[in-house]
């Protein structure tokens, strides 16, 4: 007997969540199968129509984050994500950098300061949020722009803007992704991450041709590199990625990996993936994590983005602000090694490029 089509299923294809779970992915850690591509396309078009019932959808964001994706499942999710997204690329090509949206909650936030003194340097750097995004909900890049007094609700067009006219630009997920931000509900209930706060970092919303990102693992660097590659939507340059604190994309005090890829036959099994270790106090950067926590991430982040930024600080944070700032610059290409990318971003702290950046952004 054949199975019952219903409406749905005429609508979406033959494959809604739950068969996925009971069929596919949802037998458990080691014995579930991987989806293929076209099930996995199926699913979250299911997902973005709301139409999987609630328990549903959260057995299967907890299954596939017991499974764990492989790069063609996050693909087809990326690919679907993209599809939807409002897309505003301004004349210059910055450096996407796709921090985890549900924030930190220790140790400062460099990223604002590190973008800022970048573009000091003729780097253009484009970072995107949204608001106290599930599960951590604590601060990210909009709360750290906010207490600096810089517009963070804005179009992607204004956005884009804002990167020509400053060499920095925010992009804001409730206004560039929507179809994300109206999963915000379901996406709290569940209380656990699930592979939205994967890909929702991937959504490179200014179209840059280079992405900065940050791992725990070097898999998970391995992992977004192949999602980009088998990604329709993206058509990527080049890929930096180091270990992050807090799973932010500031750069870890002390030994530390670094991943680089550049486009050429394949993904992370070619020959243009490489790693490499590093000890950040040969960069200047000498001292702990514990160094950069904070009482208040976004109002401490703001208030030492600025002394740094300026010039009124040359203490360790600032040190810390040129070495997250040296990866952004060498990441675009702009300089051939990190000690060239420091040089500049020193420069550019030194001559009050950067300060006239940050002056520039909050008169935007």
């Amino acid at each position: 007997m054949e199975k019952a089509t219903t409406e749905e299923d005429e609508t979406f294809g033959e494959w809604p969540l739950k068969r996925l779970m009971t069929e596919v992915c949802g037998s458990g850690p080691k014995s579930a199968d991987d989806m293929t591509r076209a099930q996995a396309t199926e699913a979250m078009r299911r997902i973005f129509a709301g139409e999987p019932d609630h328990t549903t959808l959260g057995a299967f964001w907890l299954a596939n984050r017991w499974k764990r994706n492989n790069s063609e499942e996050l693909a087809a999710y990326v690919d679907e994500m993209c599809s939807r997204v409002e897309y505003a690329e301004p004349e210059v090509d910055p450096v996407d950098c796709g921090a985890n949206y549900d924030g930190k909650g220790e140790t400062a936030i460099l990223g604002a300061a590190a973008g800022i003194v970048a573009a000091g340097a003729g780097t253009p750097v484009v970072v995107h949020s949204g608001d106290r995004v599930p599960t951590q909900k604590q601060d990210a890049y909009k709360h750290v722009l906010d207490e600096l007094g810089i517009a963070t609700e804005l179009t992607p067009r204004d956005s884009a803007e804002m990167v020509d006219e400053t060499g920095f630009g925010f992009y804001y997920q409730p206004a560039f992704n929507p179809a994300i931000d109206d999963l915000w509900e379901r996406r709290d209930m569940m209380g656990v991450r699930s592979f939205v706060n994967t890909i929702e970092t991937l959504a490179n919303p200014a179209g840059a041709s280079t992405h900065l990102g940050s791992f725990y693992h070097l898999a998970f660097a391995k992992k977004v590199v192949d999602t980009f590659v088998e990604s329709d939507f993206h058509d990527l340059d080049r890929v930096i990625m180091f270990q992050g604190m807090e799973g932010y994309d500031d750069i870890r005090p002390g030994y530390t990996k670094v991943a680089e890829w550049n486009a050429g036959e394949g993904g992370s099994e070619s020959d243009s993936f490489t790693d490499f270790e590093i000890e950040t106090a040969e960069y200047g950067m000498d001292f702990e994590e514990a160094d950069l926590e904070v009482d208040d991430v976004a109002v401490d982040s703001a208030t030492l983005t600025e002394a740094v930024v300026t010039g009124e600080r040359d203490d360790h944070w600032a040190d810390a602000v040129a070495l997250n700032a040296a990866f952004r610059i060498y990441a675009r290409d702009d300089v051939d090694s990190i000690d060239e990318g420091l040089e500049a971003a020193r420069a550019a702290i030194d001559d009050g490029s950067a300060a006239a950046v940050l002056e520039d952004l909050r008169a935007f």
